[in-house]
């Protein structure tokens, strides 16, 4: 089970983009690809049988999994995460600085 997942929301605190909050897009091992963070320029030949156009192209790129912390929207800034089992015998994602579950 993953401290962060696809769809949540994360804020970076370290690196060159720190404060930016984004989107998980995709979990690649340990690390992420967030929307709107790291972003990289790209040079991308032209792909006719595609349909793409060549050019410099701006794209996100990975973020490794320490570099971020998943958002409180409670205390707005980034808090850790714990694991706890509910009495139904389920495994929830807990914010560790105030024990409210993360999974609804």
């Amino acid at each position: 089970m993953r401290k962060i997942r696809k769809n949540d929301d994360v804020i970076v605190i370290a690196g060159k983009d720190k404060g930016v909050r984004g989107n998980v897009l995709s979990v690649l091992g340990d690390y992420l690809l967030v929307s709107g963070v790291n972003k990289v320029k790209k040079h991308q030949k032209p792909n006719p049988v595609k349909g793409l156009t060549g050019g410099i192209v701006e794209k996100e790129s990975r973020i490794h999994v320490s570099n971020v912390a998943l958002y409180n929207a409670a205390e707005n800034k980034g808090a850790r995460v714990g694991f706890k089992t509910l009495e139904d015998g389920r495994r929830v994602r807990v914010f560790k600085s105030t024990g409210e579950v993360v999974d609804a």
